[in-house]
């Protein structure tokens, strides 16, 4: 007996047997049929599952109906469902049936279900394998994430809005249903936002809070009389995933705000690359060429402040200061021109540091963790050419690099203000999203990527 004095459904069998169970086993049954007439499943394809919604008992403790495999989604009944506890045991199982049915047998999406359940402690979840939610994933056949934005539909997912953008995580297929367990499951636990994952060339799961929220989030605009609970579902997932195929058909873009014309990355001529927060972190400055400078620079100067290389780096300094002083710059000293100048600058330039010049540049890819990276770079450009939220800089890059048009160049950066000066220029821009960068604003109407593979 619990605390209340009210049998855990887990150890009655009444329980087991009473009206709330035998309601959710109709109720899958139903939709089961109805997702078939849907084309959502497709035989003894897919699968859907639901807790028992008990306000007497914890959500976490709610036992389990299952669809079981092996059984024609359009001729499934109440009787054919198993009963699970809320840790996945199983507490009843349908009896067999006559030649030609084959013996009962659990679904074979349990395991994931029930990672569902564990990881986000869902009250119902469906897989899928609608025909969209398979081609979805082959659009890119490289891609790691469907990505939608600025789509109506895209309100009924929940967090989320007609600004944001959905993304939802791809997985690779396996041979067997419960080989997808663990990557599903790391993909849960990667993408917190999201309800749902696609598995490439196979289908969809999709969670929610109950039932209805699980369908609600699967399909737009269908209505089943037979369900008086649902009058009118935005049943988004399905319509997304139907959108962007459509959207692609057209050859226009899904993943932009503007879904305007695919850009063909057999028209780009060029990439320009960031550096810091695009092809390297952020913290790399601080925790790696701050620290190695102020260990290194004293001695590096003492011991050659009197060479000519040195002397036009300090007269080139002592310029940059001239000029910070003309325009108030804060914090800007002069630098003496006697044996006191010496002293001034090698202790100054402990806290003077520029990782944009050239050869800085060079110095870093030069001396990767994967080795010398220069002879896959052309060139290199730094603020001689012009500050990097200036419009006239990107204009000078497109230039000197002798494109017929600056849209031949993409460029990648992490930081919003040079995104928008290099558009302004005319330039394709990507923004590069990577742990320790600033956030970007909403709506900033830019894609992004992750990886140097999405592009």
């Amino acid at each position: 007996m619990a605390a209340s004095g009210v049998k855990t459904p887990v150890t009655s069998q009444a329980y087991l047997e009473g009206s709330q169970v035998n309601q959710t086993k109709s109720l899958i049954s139903e939709l089961c049929r109805l997702f078939y007439n849907l084309g959502w499943v497709s035989g003894t394809g897919g699968s859907i599952t639901a807790k028992v919604h008990d306000d007497s008992v914890p959500k976490s403790n709610q036992i389990i109906i299952m669809s079981p495999s092996g059984v024609q989604k359009e001729r499934m009944v109440e009787e054919d469902m198993y009963v699970l506890s809320s840790s996945g045991d199983i507490l009843f199982s349908p009896l067999p049936k006559p030649y030609p049915h084959k013996p009962p047998k659990c679904s074979d999406c349990a395991p994931l279900f029930m990672k569902a359940y564990d990881k986000r402690n869902a009250g119902a979840v469906i897989h899928s394998h609608g025909m969209e939610s398979c081609l979805v994933t082959m659009m890119d056949p490289l891609a790691k994430e469907f990505r939608i934005t600025h789509m109506e539909m895209i309100k009924g997912i929940q967090g989320h809005g007609y600004y944001d953008e959905l993304v939802v995580p791809i997985i690779e297929n396996t041979a067997h249903e419960r080989e997808l367990t663990e990557s599903l499951a790391k993909a849960i636990e990667a993408y917190p936002k999201t309800t749902a994952v696609l598995v490439r060339n196979h289908g969809v799961y999709i969670w929610g809070d109950s039932w209805i929220s699980a369908k609600t989030q699967y399909n737009a605009l269908q209505y089943n009389a037979s369900l008086q609970s649902i009058i009118f579902q935005a049943e988004c997932y399905h319509y997304l995933f139907q959108a962007a195929i459509k959207l692609h058909q057209l050859g226009l873009d899904w993943s932009t705000p503007s879904h305007g014309p695919i850009r063909s990355s057999q028209a780009l001529r060029c990439v320009v690359l960031d550096i810091e927060g695009t092809t390297t972190p952020i913290s790399f400055v601080t925790d790696v060429l701050f620290p190695y400078a102020r260990d290194n620079v004293r001695r590096h100067l003492e011991e050659t402040y009197d060479t000519g290389a040195t002397q036009e780096d300090i007269e080139l300094l002592r310029s940059q200061v001239q000029e910070d002083l003309q325009h108030g710059v804060v914090d800007a000293v002069p630098i003496p021109y006697d044996e006191d100048g010496r002293h001034h600058v090698i202790a100054a330039l402990v806290y003077i540091y520029s990782s944009g010049s050239r050869l800085a540049q060079r110095l870093l890819f030069g001396y990767s963790n994967f080795g010398d990276l220069r002879k896959y770079l052309s060139g290199f450009f730094d603020t001689t050419v012009g500050n990097k939220k200036e419009t006239k800089s990107y204009v000078e890059i497109s230039e000197s690099l002798g494109v017929h048009k600056p849209s031949e160049i993409l460029f990648i950066t992490d930081i919003f203000q040079e995104a928008v000066a290099a558009k302004a220029a005319g330039l394709e821009v990507v923004i590069s999203v990577r742990p320790g960068n600033g956030p970007l604003p909403e709506n900033h109407g830019f894609k992004t990527i992750k990886s140097f593979s999405e592009i």
